[in-house]
């Protein structure tokens, strides 16, 4: 058993522990219960909560999100548009995101599926930085999709 200054009371029997814990106005909280004997501290169990609630959100301020960030693209796309979005497509995967190329086929662009992958390849292709593919192009539907991210990662 620990006490309220975090010091080593000894071993004693739970009534015993819990009759000193309540003569304080505190709690006694199990803090290690696969210890052999358990050990237990005594101390207000609100102040406990909100330490451990504490602790939480630090480790959440600590760790990355890593967003999926989206880009479209057409079949008609021009030359200086398509090196606008491969720059973007850059910037994102600098930052440590993950980016979806999606190539929309609208009308007949939908009966030349080549000519669509073979644009989605030369943008691919346009991105400067160095990238993993973690989805490769694939139709589904009226859309050609794929997800990339840095080679960092």
């Amino acid at each position: 058993m620990i006490d309220i200054e975090g010091k080593m009371v000894g071993t004693m029997p739970t009534p015993q522990a819990l009759e000193l814990a309540r003569s304080q106005g505190l709690d006694l909280i199990e803090v290690s219960p696969k210890a052999n004997p358990p050990v237990v501290r005594i101390l207000s169990y609100d102040k406990y909560r909100y330490h451990l609630d504490k602790a939480m959100r630090q480790q959440k301020k600590k760790q990355k999100r890593i967003e999926v960030k989206g880009i479209r693209i057409s079949v008609r796309i021009g030359v200086h548009d398509l090196q606008f979005k491969a720059e973007q497509a850059q910037k994102f995967l600098l930052k440590g995101n993950k980016v979806k190329i999606e190539l929309m086929l609208r009308g007949r662009e939908r009966a030349n599926i080549d000519f669509a992958f073979s644009v989605f390849e030369k943008f691919m292709d346009s991105i400067p930085s160095e990238y993993v593919t973690e989805q490769h192009p694939k139709k589904l539907g009226n859309i050609i999709s794929a997800i990339i991210a840095s080679k960092g990662q």
